[in-house]
């Protein structure tokens, strides 16, 4: 059967809700380190341990909320359900996290990022099953992701240059409400679904289930280096810009660029996709990310033009990054169907928002308590800054290059089933 293109009005609604989806996530991982280091006094070593914690505690929650969408996907109110209970959970855990009362520390901390963490996932995941069960062609598919990532990219520079403006207090003020408001639209006004089959009951097979699917194991593990690549220096760029290029108050203007840029190129990679395939298209991405950023530890003070350019370079290539694997997971979720097997569109995405937590976890848990012990502290300046710039700069383009080259062998370029 044949259905009809999306509404580009019902997308601008249902992208509409990743612009505050993606305001929260940019303080989470590039703000807490460095608010809970300075405002509370946490060391890095324990701020990192804590993250790693958090994160690791949540990512093992995705694929039983994956799994609990897909079983509620039927009934009343379907996945929309799991994103009001987690967008009005997220509006009130962001006030927790950035405004800790007198006298808190690590376990207000840890309190924060677990409503934090359990109410995003609990939105995001049911949010993105929503999206790929949308349309199954493919270029609806890169349609609907684009719109998706391009609000979230939008939502990205407000968050990289509002917390400059109001403070991490008042940025948390403004997002509570503009969460609510932007789950009430999309909720409204995204279009709707494909009818699907019913998903059988409970059991680890069900939740691991999209394991057993090759194109995806490829998929995953691919997405897994990618995201560390990228996770690292997300976790470390306000150390970088203030005690290497020395420019704490350009840091919002600089993620502006980067994900201003990431905004802009996101049609180019639409376009790229159609015409190489998404595999190919991503490789392209990876290889345009590691030429723009592989220099970025040869800076030093004063280097603001030089960062601004590698900000934007690297910004274009992030596009890739964000429409780009959703619409290849969508595509691998198509196997299992193919085969005759069950949709599970919430079990895939519990899963791969599993890997992105690993990714912003593993980045946390081992690149902060590492530069502690190689003894950078927050504020060092000459030499002791050189640990900073190698970890910042040269260890996230070796991860790319890996997981370019295991994309590049992967059944997604090789013996690749994409229809452009």
């Amino acid at each position: 059967m044949i259905h009809a293109p999306p509404a580009t009005s019902r997308l601008a609604a249902y992208g509409f809700l990743g612009l505050p989806l993606a305001m929260a996530a940019l303080p989470i991982y590039v703000h807490v380190p460095k608010f809970y280091a300075e405002s509370v006094g946490l060391s890095l070593a324990a701020i990192g341990t804590l993250l790693l914690a958090a994160r690791l505690l949540d990512a093992l929650q995705d694929p039983l909320l994956g799994w609990w969408s897909d079983r509620r996907s039927h009934r009343a109110g379907g996945r929309w359900t799991f994103v009001a209970a987690g967008a009005a959970g997220l509006a009130l855990g962001m006030l927790a996290l950035f405004n800790p009362p007198q006298g808190s520390g690590a376990g207000w901390l840890l309190f924060s990022l677990a409503i934090v963490y359990t109410a995003y996932s609990l939105a995001t995941i049911s949010y993105q099953a929503y999206g790929a069960e949308i349309t199954e062609v493919p270029r609806d598919r890169v349609r609907v992701t684009a719109w998706r990532e391009g609000f979230g990219l939008a939502g990205v520079v407000l968050a990289a240059l509002l917390p400059q403006w109001l403070g991490l207090e008042g940025f948390a003020w403004l997002f509570a409400p503009l969460v609510v408001v932007a789950a009430v639209i999309a909720i409204v006004g995204s279009p709707p679904v494909l009818e699907r089959p019913r998903t059988t009951g409970f059991s680890v097979a069900a939740l691991l289930a999209p394991l057993a699917n090759p194109r995806f194991r490829w998929l995953l593990g691919v997405f897994l280096l990618s995201g560390i690549a990228a996770a690292v220096p997300a976790t470390l760029v306000l150390f970088f810009v203030d005690d290497v290029v020395r420019r704490p108050d350009l840091a919002g203007a600089f993620l502006a660029v980067y994900f201003g840029a990431g905004a802009l190129g996101l049609p180019a990679w639409v376009w790229l996709a159609g015409r190489w395939g998404r595999g190919r298209a991503w490789i392209a991405g990876m290889a345009l990310s590691i030429a723009a950023f592989g220099w970025a530890w040869l800076l030093g003070p004063g280097d603001a033009a030089a960062f601004f350019a590698i900000c934007a370079l690297s910004g274009i290539a992030l596009g890739a990054d964000l429409a780009l694997p959703p619409a290849m997971l969508a595509e691998a979720i198509d196997d299992d169907a193919a085969r005759g097997g069950e949709r599970r569109e919430g079990a895939y995405f519990g899963l791969w928002n599993l890997a992105t937590k690993l990714n912003l976890a593993l980045a946390a848990g081992m690149a902060l308590p590492a530069l502690e012990f190689l003894g950078y502290r927050a504020g060092a300046q000459g030499a002791e800054t050189r640990a900073l710039s190698i970890v910042y700069a040269l260890l996230p383009c070796l991860l790319k290059g890996g997981s370019a080259v295991i994309l590049f062998i992967s059944p997604w370029v090789n013996h690749q089933r994409e229809a452009p």
